[in-house]
């Protein structure tokens, strides 16, 4: 009966925080950090897409970083892997190298968004990486190798910051490979 009422909170939370009134959106928000699980991230990502202000925005994106629920990590992930999400992509990865929740099982999935994304996710990405503590898993470091090659072996022009920031990953990558063959 108490995981039902606690649902029911969390679902009136999320209904007030699609009010266009921006102090009950506070209000909603402040809410969830105390009421708030894992399962309010999509919901949030969808009201982050929708639009609010900007100090609305702020305070999801804050509340984001503050998760410390490992849970949260594969929700987190299917945001930011959802081509809908791709407007708020950069504010998603902000949030993934602001918090203390260990990402390091998706090392490949950051580099291919470095390499795909925009310069702006490059550089959120570039972040994440350089945070990350591991342990790393070899067949992660493989698919980030991969990435980074057919990146340079593309023969389309390239962004000159954006190759700088994936030089600077692949400098990390081998350094991460190294300490795992050194592991051997």
């Amino acid at each position: 009966m108490a995981a039902t009422k606690q649902q029911l909170k969390v679902k009136q939370i999320l209904e007030d925080i699609k009010s266009d009134d921006p102090k009950k959106v506070s209000k909603s928000i402040k809410s969830l950090e105390t009421h708030g699980d894992s399962s309010v991230i999509l919901p949030l990502a969808e009201r982050l897409l929708a639009g609010m202000n900007r100090k609305n925005e702020e305070e999801v994106v804050e509340l984001l970083s503050s998760l410390k629920d490992t849970s949260s990590v594969v929700e987190v992930m299917d945001v930011i892997g959802n081509s809908k999400f791709l407007p708020i992509r950069p504010l998603m990865l902000s949030t993934v190298w602001n918090t203390k929740v260990d990402f390091s099982d998706y090392i490949d999935e950051f580099v291919e968004i470095a390499v795909s994304g925009t310069l702006m996710e490059a550089v959120e990405c570039a972040t994440i990486i350089d945070n990350l503590e591991g342990p790393f898993m070899e067949e992660n470091m493989l698919e980030c190798e991969l990435h980074l090659r057919r990146y340079m072996e593309d023969a389309n022009p390239k962004d000159e910051h954006k190759a700088f920031l994936l030089s600077e990953i692949a400098i990390k990558i081998k350094d991460i490979i190294e300490g795992l063959d050194a592991e051997d």
